[in-house]
């Protein structure tokens, strides 16, 4: 994951384990699509962090899937609190692939081991993930990583 350029927020860049810490803490991201005019999409997903690729669980029959079709470019914020001095974010970038039968099913795919643990842990209480034959992954690896954090000023 390659950090970008932050000159001016130095300061408030989290470091790597704190990145990482808040990824696999937050449960909301938004994610940014384009159209094929030119226009962008921004909708809210659930998501899971492994470290290395954010995983996004998302519906095949959606506008955000139909635009990934056609350019897989993709930004992704993840940020919490409500006063300005609370104020914290991650934003990735990059390009996203669909892992799995889309639909997925539950078809053996051993690059969805791990994500397909967390994700029902996460978000279900469950050990094993429920597959409604709509949603399928998207992986990001991002390209490109900003971060702030406002409580450390």
């Amino acid at each position: 994951m390659a950090d970008a350029q932050q000159r001016r927020g130095r300061r408030i860049m989290m470091t790597r384990e704190e990145q990482d810490a808040f990824l696999r803490a937050q449960r909301t991201c938004r994610v940014a699509t384009v159209g094929r005019q030119g226009a962008p999409h921004v909708g809210a997903l659930w998501f899971c962090w492994d470290g290395t690729a954010l995983w996004l669980y998302s519906l095949t029959r959606s506008r955000r899937w139909a635009q990934l079709r056609h350019d897989p470019r993709l930004a992704v914020l993840v940020d919490d609190g409500e006063e300005y001095g609370e104020l914290r974010g991650v934003e990735l970038s990059g390009r996203a692939e669909s892992v799995g039968e889309a639909p997925r099913t539950g078809e053996p795919c051993a690059e969805l081991t791990e994500v397909e643990e967390l994700f029902p842990a996460k978000y279900f209480g469950l050990e094993r993930m429920p597959y409604d034959g709509r949603h399928a992954w998207l992986k990001l690896v991002p390209e490109s990583v900003v971060s702030w954090d406002f409580r450390k000023l």
